[in-house]
């Protein structure tokens, strides 16, 4: 998960990503967050090809100078920076954890396989088979602050909202409705032949992400007491688990080419198997619930990653939160 770490009156945006989501969106998040050197961690040999037509954010540069432009700027300062604004110390309101929309959507929304808004606008609304209803993006980012943000949705006809819908509409200019893109959501990662395994994904954890998440995964608060530097994990600041994040399979793919700091698709630093076990050891540790009493009305919907039942099969509720994960997809077919 990421934070940037500069604004300034002009509305211009540095930003450093030093580590994970939700491994974290996560996973990821989302996962050692400082330089590969100084922390000894090794890469995964070889490097992973992207094609030539991978989609490709546009430049922020070029947000226009105007009144529409503002609007932009202050919705991605808004994705950025969530908890200033509506954390537990927020000048507008107090509705969120202490993390940031971009601690799952890194880069502003702007990397491959870091759950980017490349297909939002080309999307929405769309049909959402969670709730089984038409969701505009007004309702996907009340979602996130539901679950993600495990907290209260903001005025969602309010300036901040519309703000934010402005700069994830922006960045999704150029994509066309049913486009297949390449790096969108995070990696569907091969699945195991056998359950993934917290107790190995705790040793991951304790070599590689502890540093910038903490040894309970309670992240690191910046000096200001009210954002995070490195998100936590798991516990009452975290995602709570109606999460995309809470999905094994989401937070293994986000953590896979975004884990630790360094890490990207073209040169992951951690091996499938590793993915999957950190994310395993992630999501078995307390965090807030949410009540998903009216989630997945259509059980065939229900992905087999899900980690509660009731479910169209008869596969455990724990092999639906570990795996493996082939048997049930035989089964779907």
């Amino acid at each position: 998960m990421v934070q940037s770490t500069a604004y300034n009156n002009t509305g211009i945006f540095y930003y450093k990503y030093p580590g994970i989501l939700f491994l974290i969106l996560i996973c990821s998040v989302f996962l050692s967050c400082n330089n590969n050197k100084s922390h000894g961690i090794p890469v995964t040999s070889g490097k992973r090809p992207i094609p030539a037509n991978a989609w490709s954010a546009p430049d922020s540069g070029k947000i226009p100078k105007d009144k529409t432009g503002d609007m932009i700027r202050y919705g991605k300062e808004l994705l950025a920076h969530t908890a200033k604004y509506f954390g537990p110390k927020g000048s507008i309101a107090q509705l969120s954890n202490g993390m940031n929309c971009q601690n799952c959507h890194l880069e502003g929304g702007s990397r491959l396989f870091a759950n980017n808004y490349a297909g939002v606008l080309a999307n929405y609304p769309k049909m959402s088979y969670r709730s089984g209803k038409i969701q505009p993006l007004s309702g996907r980012i009340s979602d996130c602050f539901k679950r993600s943000l495990a907290g209260k949705v903001p005025d969602t006809n309010g300036t901040e909202v519309r703000a934010m819908m402005a700069y994830i509409n922006w960045i999704g200019q150029g994509v066309k409705k049913g486009k297949k893109l390449f790096g969108t959501a995070t990696e569907k990662l091969v699945f195991l032949k056998t359950p993934a395994d917290p107790e190995k994904g705790k040793a991951v954890f304790v070599s590689k992400c502890k540093v910038c998440h903490g040894v309970n995964g309670e992240g690191i608060l910046a000096e200001d007491k009210i954002t995070y530097t490195y998100p936590p994990l798991w516990g009452d600041h975290s995602y709570n688990n109606g999460a995309g994040m809470y999905r094994i399979g989401n937070l293994a793919g986000f953590v896979k080419n975004n884990m630790p700091f360094g890490a990207t698709y073209k040169s992951p630093q951690l091996t499938n198997e590793e993915a999957w076990n950190v994310a395993a050891f992630i999501n078995s540790q307390p965090r807030p619930r949410y009540d998903q009493r009216n989630d997945w009305k259509d059980l065939k919907n229900k992905p087999i990653d899900f980690p509660f039942g009731p479910y169209a099969d008869n596969f455990s509720e724990m092999q639906h939160k570990y795996g493996p994960f082939k048997p049930m997809q035989v089964v779907q077919r």
